[in-house]
């Protein structure tokens, strides 16, 4: 099933991730894909080691006349099956052809404005429930929009001896606690209250001192460096910019905390349970979908600093193998619903569903 996917970003978060993903997947699985982005962007350089092909165009805004002609005559010449969009700009700027038998799919991870980018394709996927029904309120017809979620690649493997070199960097005590939180460094990103309910916290929690790993880079950077240095706290936060990848960092990790404001599915959480890890996580919209609470993580409200330090203060005062069921039980929860044959899987069921539909005029 030939597909095309088309992504406008500069950036390397959530969805880019994904694209990235979701494309080497499909052509590990000897599906034809041709990928459609940015020159010298993120995705591109990360899909540069992969025999995909890969076309170029400038994307610059949404309105961009000129790259969204010559996608039309991208679609034109090589008729794929299915084009997949991924996030507004692209949307917007991907229009198929009269006379090409594509079927249009966008892709949306976020609650973002239908009108004007998205209402023109021919189905929709949200990769939450929520989101899904977002569309759907939006006035986008039920019966063409689908829920697939994320998954996240294989855990790599890593050694005592790597484990102990990278502890080694970071200047810490020997038996202290290492809490990981990784994202944007933006106010939705919550890193602000994740500071504040540190400060709240005890210098030791059974027994043993703890450090906050922070890996991320983002507009807020300057600013939470000065927060973190009101609150007394430089000895105990290290800030490690951004991380690709972050495997190291989840592997070493005792717990890993996700304090965001507003997530719509939470990739960090998928990511730490597939490294088995307890995490920590306010009550976002992806958390909600994703957590049971006590049963496979510990959920806080959002920005909320009491709750937070609260529950970090739980999840280091469980015995090990509290600690460790949690992990487990996260990652028996990744791999049911969001392992990667899974998803793949959803993907191109979806597609031959709708192409034959689309021929049949159905």
């Amino acid at each position: 099933m030939p597909s095309l996917h088309v992504l406008g970003s500069r950036q390397f978060g959530g969805a880019d991730q994904f694209y990235v993903r979701l494309l080497n997947a499909l052509h590990d699985a000897g599906q034809p894909v041709l990928a459609v982005n940015r020159p010298d962007s993120p995705v591109a350089r990360a899909l540069a080691g992969r025999d995909i092909e890969q076309v170029h165009l400038a994307l610059a805004n949404r309105w961009d006349f000129w790259s969204a002609w010559r996608m039309r005559r991208l679609l034109s010449e090589r008729a794929p099956c299915v084009v997949q969009t991924y996030m507004g700009r692209a949307t917007r700027l991907t229009r198929v052809p009269k006379g090409v038998p594509a079927v249009h799919v966008a892709r949306l991870g976020g609650f973002y404005k239908i009108d004007g980018y998205y209402r023109h394709a021919h189905a929709w996927v949200g990769n939450t429930r929520a989101i899904c029904d977002y569309m759907i309120g939006q006035g986008l017809p039920a019966e063409r929009v689908f829920h697939i979620g994320n998954f996240v690649p294989e855990p790599r493997r890593f050694d005592d001896a790597g484990r102990a070199a990278l502890r080694a960097g970071l200047a810490v005590p020997a038996d202290a606690w290492l809490l990981f939180g990784l994202g944007r460094l933006i106010e939705k990103k919550g890193f602000q209250d994740l500071l504040a309910a540190l400060a709240d916290l005890p210098r030791e929690i059974a027994g043993r001192p703890w450090v906050m790993l922070i890996g991320g880079d983002g507009e807020d950077a300057e600013r939470l460096r000065l927060q973190c240095r009101r609150l007394g706290l430089d000895d105990r936060v290290r800030w490690l910019g951004w991380q690709d990848p972050p495997d190291p960092w989840y592997d070493l990790a005792d717990v890993v905390v996700v304090p965001s404001r507003h997530e719509p599915l939470g990739n960090v959480i998928l990511e730490a349970w597939n490294y088995r890890k307890p995490v920590v996580s306010s009550a976002s919209d992806g958390a909600r979908e994703l957590i049971q609470p006590d049963r496979n993580g510990i959920m806080v409200p959002c920005a909320d600093p009491l709750g937070l330090a609260d529950g970090l203060q739980r999840a280091l005062q469980m015995d090990d193998a509290g600690r460790r069921e949690l992990g487990e039980a996260g990652w028996r929860e990744l791999n049911a619903k969001h392992g990667q044959a899974a998803i793949v899987g959803a993907y191109l069921d979806l597609y031959e569903r709708l192409m034959r539909e689309h021929l049949g005029g159905g």
